[in-house]
């Protein structure tokens, strides 16, 4: 997928309406706390940028499933007070993200200050790509930046409806990052390169691995997906999870690997448990060895061993998927442990995947890597070759406004 040739960086700012799409849908507690602001801090380059060159900046995100309807278990409020504390500075928080009222509010912002608008799924116009609702958010903006890559697959009024009502709409520096990141994997990736997969299922992946298995050198498989192709391969598993209806799958994708020269990696040991529970027995088990009534719940010390010689020797890394049953404690330090070995590879490393950026933010090891995807469907989408509404109606907007 092209990259836009403007970027925030190519126009100028300065006492602009600077309307800003980012991607604020984060984790809350039951106190209404974020409980993981990666988002929010990956967005703050590009806020920053925006203020500091004179911008009014207007801050727009949906937050979870509201059905267009006013919730307040989704109100943004929360955000706000995470994000005047990464900002150092007081925000303003809308009551709403459209009408008289917030335009009021906007008329009178000075330059360099931040405005963050209520949930634009407190509207239903928002997921219904209202033309109506866009021309409404629009009525906001001089400038409309798109720095969410993580909503770049979906076909909303702040993604896609509002370019057609604005004269300038440009990526943020995040959008740019990610866009330029999977846009080399996808076209020239330092060799060698591989894919480190995990997560629970071969079909939630299968688009992904079709996708890269020609740009690929090896694939180091772990997770619950590993047990489809082990049993594929007629090896018993125990009672680990398979999905029975995608052996077939899994054999065709075996194949193909072995057709391009791919080397693809299952595990060759696991730790294995008698069911999901912390305080569940567990043992170290052969890659055959899993007994019945068992399942596997994360990799070995061989497989880690063998997969951590992989990503020393790789040129670029793409990781995306748990390999293990993260979420316990008991069954997590085989992601724990390839999350170091990722970070201290010497290679361009891509992590993407809530699971997966969570595990590395648990590791500690975030800092230290190339680039942490902050798309989910997105991100496996666009690796998919897959086009997204979001980047299409960027380029579309800019090539309008050319030849306008």
């Amino acid at each position: 997928m092209p990259l836009s040739k403007r970027s925030i960086q190519e126009i100028p700012l300065r006492g602009k309406r600077v309307f800003m799409r980012v991607d604020f849908n984060v984790p809350l507690d039951a106190q209404g706390r974020v409980t993981d602001d990666t988002r929010i801090r990956a967005a703050v380059p590009t806020i920053r940028h925006a203020m500091d060159r004179g911008a009014k900046v207007i801050l727009a995100s949906h937050l979870g499933r509201p059905a267009g309807t006013p919730h307040p278990t989704y109100s943004l409020e929360p955000v706000s007070a995470r994000l005047a504390e990464l900002l150092g500075q007081d925000i303003m928080i809308a009551g709403d993200c459209v009408g008289p009222a917030v335009e009021t509010l906007v008329g009178r912002m000075q330059e360099g200050d931040v405005l963050l608008l209520e949930n634009l799924r407190f509207h239903a116009g928002e997921e219904q790509n209202d033309p109506s609702f866009a021309r409404q958010l629009a009525r906001l903006a001089d400038v409309y930046v798109n720095d969410a890559f993580g909503t770049a697959h979906r076909a909303h009024a702040s993604t896609v409806g509002i370019t057609g009502f604005v004269s300038t709409a440009v990526a943020g520096l995040l959008m740019q990052a990610e866009l330029e990141h999977l846009g080399k994997l996808l076209t020239a990736p330092a060799r060698p390169c591989i894919a480190i997969l995990g997560g629970a299922k071969v079909s939630d992946k299968l688009g992904l691995l079709l996708h890269l298995l020609p740009r690929l050198d090896q694939v180091l498989i772990g997770g619950g997906m590993a047990y489809t192709f082990l049993r594929a391969q007629g090896t018993p598993v125990g009672s680990s999870l398979v999905e029975e209806d995608k052996l077939e799958t899994a054999r065709e994708i075996l194949d193909k690997a072995a057709s391009l020269g791919v080397t693809l990696r299952l595990p060759e040991d696991h730790v294995a448990a008698p069911r999901l529970d912390a305080a569940a027995p567990t043992q170290v088990v052969p890659q055959d060895g899993i007994p019945s009534g068992w399942m596997g719940v994360d990799i070995g010390p061989q497989t880690l061993a063998t997969f951590t010689q992989a990503i020393s020797a790789a040129n670029t890394i793409i990781w995306n998927g748990p390999l293990g049953v993260f979420e316990i404690e008991a069954f997590a330090e085989g992601t724990r442990a390839i999350a170091r070995a990722v970070a201290s590879a010497q290679a361009t490393t891509i992590v993407g995947g809530g699971d997966t950026v969570a595990a590395v933010n648990r590791a500690g090891m975030a800092e230290r890597i190339t680039h942490l995807s902050t798309g989910g469907g997105a991100f496996l989408e666009l690796l998919e070759g897959r086009e997204l509404p979001g980047i299409t109606a960027l380029m579309d907007q800019l090539t309008t406004a050319s030849h306008g």
